[in-house]
């Protein structure tokens, strides 16, 4: 239940309290596929149903774009054997 994402940005996001919800708290997204980066806007309930010791990725790092198995976690080497497989037609793409 690992995912690989794509981080285009340089620098640090930049928080204040203007990000916090009713609650008062701040919600960072940790999946990777929020829209909303670097809040959670909940699209990490789509990684509900992954298995554990599998490493996936989504199209686009989008919750609705297609999600493939890119690997396993090697739980005794503490790395992730990987095959590089092709999405949407372009080894980088998505990449």
């Amino acid at each position: 239940m690992a995912r690989e994402v794509t981080h285009e940005e340089r620098g640090p996001a930049i928080l204040d309290e203007s990000d916090a919800g009713d609650d008062g708290l701040i919600y960072v997204c940790q999946c990777g596929l929020s829209d909303a980066k670097p809040l959670c806007d909940g699209s990490h309930n789509a990684t509900d149903d992954e298995a554990d010791g599998v490493v996936y990725k989504y199209s686009n790092d989008d919750a609705d774009g297609e999600r493939r198995e890119v690997g396993e976690i090697d739980g005794g080497r503490r790395g992730v054997n990987s095959e590089r497989r092709e999405i949407d037609g372009n080894d980088d793409a998505d990449r």
